[in-house]
């Protein structure tokens, strides 16, 4: 089987990701926030707008970077940096979102952002690595032919 490439991974990635996201993000932020499921389910989807974006333009660079290693494959050390960098920009863009639309101040919306980070920080690297068994690594990531 040849694993999925290009744009087409991307795509099918970020659909699955998010829409997996929102459904998981609605019912956090209802519960942690005390606003109701569509309050909440409203700032869920602006949410994973923002990480759409972000998350083409953060995995652009990325597989740009991991293409000029050395060492190729994803470690779990590669995995762990890649979703910590992820979600490191998304606190940068949703704090405030979150306090704005929850109407909680920014030091309400980081904690509310921490709880989830913790739980995105587990669910982007089980997904990742679940998204890969299944459809493969990207080229970026496999082995390099060997030289004969």
């Amino acid at each position: 089987m040849h694993p999925m490439q290009g744009i087409q991974r991307k795509v099918v990635y970020v659909t699955l990701y998010e829409l997996l996201a929102i459904s998981s993000s609605t019912t956090g932020l209802a519960l942690l926030s005390g606003q109701g499921f569509g309050h909440a389910s409203v700032v869920a989807v602006a949410a994973s707008a923002i990480a759409v974006v972000w998350n083409l333009f953060y995995n652009t660079l990325f597989e740009r970077w991991e293409a000029r290693q050395t060492r190729r494959g994803r470690s779990l050390l590669r995995r762990a940096v890649h979703a910590v960098g992820f979600e490191s920009g998304l606190v940068l863009m949703l704090v405030p979102l979150f306090a704005w639309w929850l109407q909680i101040t920014l030091w309400q919306a980081l904690v509310l952002d921490v709880a989830l980070i913790a739980y995105f920080l587990v669910y982007t690297f089980v997904f990742n690595l679940v998204f890969d068994r299944i459809f493969g690594l990207p080229a970026s990531a496999q082995p390099l032919p060997q030289a004969v």
